[in-house]
């Protein structure tokens, strides 16, 4: 495992048919692999448009097992091209279970795992509880051949605890998969995940949507990667479907870890009170 890792974020616009929606991220693939990137990550529910914009059972048809037709074309992918790839979807475990979920694929295309968001919005535009449970697996931290990534998606960035977590579990660059609209939050967009990294010192690779869906609202892109000091690398554009990429230097890591000892001089016999209240 080198100290250097080119990793590259997928921005793009939704195509109405699942089947395109693969075909785009693969050709965007492929694309970064021509360009020496060694990890992609895809966006939130890739294969699909944002749908818990609204309240349809439609939308149900489109979700499929991990062990499912998407998942397998992406371990393909993965494999030939010998990358690593961040890949979520709409995942149905059972009849009637369903979770937000992103799949880990190493560059063998072995399955590494899978995280499931765990936090929910339920709110006019954002109606996930309506199609999701919440995750149940936990914060994971998968070992890739070229470095450790965690994934933290869209809603989750806004609680601390969990970006945290994956920082104690060896997380050295985490992915924020995410389907972000230009309203409410979007000030928010290149706030919180520095924070994150900085508080946690890794890498932070976040990564939104562009145009208009099933909202009015568009999805703003500007997908970006940011350091463990918080300082950004690189930065997509507001509309267009691209593929934005970094050179991750791991040892930077280290090196801001042995500058800022948030780790050694935490104290969590204080934090109780965050599991009591």
């Amino acid at each position: 495992m080198g100290s250097v890792v080119k990793a590259g974020l997928i921005q793009t616009q939704a195509c109405p048919s699942k089947q395109e929606n693969i075909d785009k991220a693969v050709n965007f693939i492929e694309k970064g692999v021509n360009q020496g990137v060694q990890v992609f990550a895809l966006q939130e529910l890739f294969f699909s448009p944002y749908f818990a914009a609204e309240q349809d059972n439609k939308w149900f048809e489109w979700a499929e097992p991990i062990s499912g037709s998407t998942i397998k074309t992406m371990q393909d992918v993965a494999k030939k091209h010998g990358v690593v790839i961040v890949a979520p979807i709409f995942e149905e475990l059972n009849r009637g279970i369903y979770y937000n979920t992103t799949a880990v694929i190493d560059a063998d295309g072995e399955l590494l795992g899978i995280y499931r968001k765990n936090h929910l919005p339920h709110l006019k535009g954002f109606w996930e509880k309506f199609y999701f449970k919440p995750g149940n697996l936990g914060y994971p931290v998968f070992n890739t051949a070229f470095c450790k990534v965690g994934v933290y998606t869209c809603y989750d960035r806004h609680f601390p605890e969990g970006a945290r977590i994956l920082g104690l579990n060896g997380a050295e660059i985490v992915f924020n998969p995410s389907a972000t609209v230009d309203s409410l939050s979007k000030y928010l967009w290149e706030l919180e995940q520095p924070a994150h990294a900085v508080a946690n010192m890794y890498y932070v690779g976040a990564i939104n949507r562009v145009g208009k869906e099933i909202e009015d609202s568009p999805f703003f892109g500007t997908s970006y990667f940011v350091n463990p000091k918080g300082q950004f690398l690189s930065k997509g554009s507001y509309s267009n479907e691209e593929i934005v990429i970094a050179d991750l230097d791991l040892e930077l890591i280290t090196e801001t870890r042995k500058l800022w000892q948030f780790y050694r001089d935490r104290r969590p016999e204080t934090y109780q009170k965050l599991v009591d209240l």
